[in-house]
């Protein structure tokens, strides 16, 4: 039970810290027009944006632990990436921009599927960053 409580909140403050943090770069460098930490209410529930969307890092932290901590050493950083960079992406342009209207895959702008790869490879590597501070190991390196 702990492994699944702790890679929630690992997902959840990723999303704050890492992929805000990541966005909070790309707002002030003039990349994306959007400021960082959304407070605008969400539907139906109203709440924040900014806390809805920890809560699916919160969610998805939960897949994200069962692939990453597969792995050791270097394999480790680099399957978080890669699954924090493609998982959450692919499922938020393919399925999350249609049913809020948007074009599926953002209509293939290189630029939009790149800063999705980053912003949600920064959130991976968050979760697996706090996930070792934890005390979240990997089999092999538990103990």
């Amino acid at each position: 039970m702990k492994p699944i409580l702790f890679s929630f909140a690992a997902g959840f403050l990723a999303t704050l810290i890492c992929h805000q943090g990541m966005f909070t770069l790309f707002w002030l460098i003039g990349l994306v027009e959007a400021a960082p930490y959304n407070l605008a209410a969400t539907a139906p529930l109203g709440v924040p944006a900014v806390l809805s969307l920890a809560f699916w890092g919160g969610v998805w932290g939960l897949p994200a632990w069962l692939v990453i901590c597969r792995f050791t050493g270097a394999a480790y950083w680099v399957v978080a990436l890669l699954f924090g960079g493609l998982g959450p992406s692919l499922v938020a342009l393919s399925i999350v921009f249609p049913l809020k209207g948007m074009a599926f895959m953002a209509g293939w702008d290189p630029k939009v599927m790149l800063g999705a790869f980053l912003l949600n490879a920064a959130w991976g590597l968050g979760v697996a960053a706090f996930m070792r501070l934890t005390g979240q190991h990997p089999p092999a390196l538990a103990g």
